[in-house]
């Protein structure tokens, strides 16, 4: 009797097969039609309009790495959710931001998830955060036949690394280039206006708690600039999305501790409009 006779209720051959510990060449090779990147769109006359994720950035800080995301998902020029989490964890020492087509990005977000959790399983360690970076990066330029139709994907990935002891920020294009970051990061519409405030207020002897009072403060700029980032808000309670990654692990900020940093930064702009000045030398 065969493996993979459904009747039997065992599992199919080929998961009894021994191969790579990568999970998505597994898919590869059983099931192709199940990564993003092997789908075949059907032909589409203009822009595809579809709901895209907006701002993330990354604080490296002595001890680890922030990484925080504005909630705000558009469609054109609306508005198409107003609380999607674009924050994820992919391990317990790294995460990823997504920036692009929604859909898509969280789909690769947990196939990302499913990678670095298959390889463990497999090879009974970790990758180090090199390798996750690339496993990252190999992903994103699968998707290039979707993103050359507009569907693209471009995370910012972050995490501690247990061999350096030090939090590392890698960013990326489409086509799955990846570069290393120094200090900080952002991508998304809103990139260009976060990665300017954080330019003035980065430093590196930042604590834990400035830095993630950095990444709202940015968000914030941000939003003030980039209709399709979203700013805190306070009558609907939706707060960024801030993780600390450290030599504990990963660590997503509670609603009660985001919102706490949100509020400071909003009560100082009513100062500050314009927020803090860089310290003059």
């Amino acid at each position: 009797m065969e493996a993979n006779t459904p009747s039997t209720g065992r599992l199919p051959a080929a998961f009894l097969t021994p191969g790579s510990s990568s999970f998505m060449d597994f898919l590869s090779d059983h099931q192709p039609e199940m990564l993003p990147g092997k789908r075949q769109l059907p032909p589409v006359q203009g822009v595809l309009e579809a709901p895209h994720g907006t701002t993330i950035v990354a604080v490296g800080f002595p001890g680890g790495v922030v990484l925080a995301g504005d909630r705000r998902a558009t469609m054109g020029n609306v508005i198409a959710q107003r609380d999607i989490e674009k924050v994820f964890p992919a391990d317990e020492y790294s995460a990823v931001g997504i920036a692009g087509t929604a859909g898509l990005a969280v789909e690769m977000v947990k196939l990302f998830q499913l990678e670095l959790e298959h390889f463990e399983k497999v090879e009974g360690t970790q990758l180090s955060l090199e390798g996750k970076a690339n496993r990252l990066s190999t992903m994103i330029r699968s998707n290039l036949a979707m993103a050359m139709q507009g569907l693209a994907v471009v995370p910012l990935f972050a995490g501690y690394d247990t061999d350096r002891e030090k939090g590392r920020i890698f960013s990326y294009d489409v086509t799955g280039g990846r570069s290393e970051e120094q200090g900080y990061a952002a991508t998304g519409s809103g990139s260009v206006f976060a990665r300017s405030a954080m330019k003035k207020l980065f430093r590196d002897d930042l604590s834990e708690t400035e830095a993630t009072t950095l990444v709202v403060q940015a968000l914030y700029d941000a939003a003030d600039d980039d209709s399709a980032t979203g700013g805190p808000d306070v009558a609907r309670r939706i707060y960024p999305i801030v993780t600390v990654i450290t030599e504990d692990g990963y660590r997503r900020l509670s609603e009660d501790e985001a919102s706490g940093i949100a509020r400071s930064v909003l009560e100082r702009r009513l100062e500050q409009p314009d927020g803090p000045r860089a310290s003059l030398l």
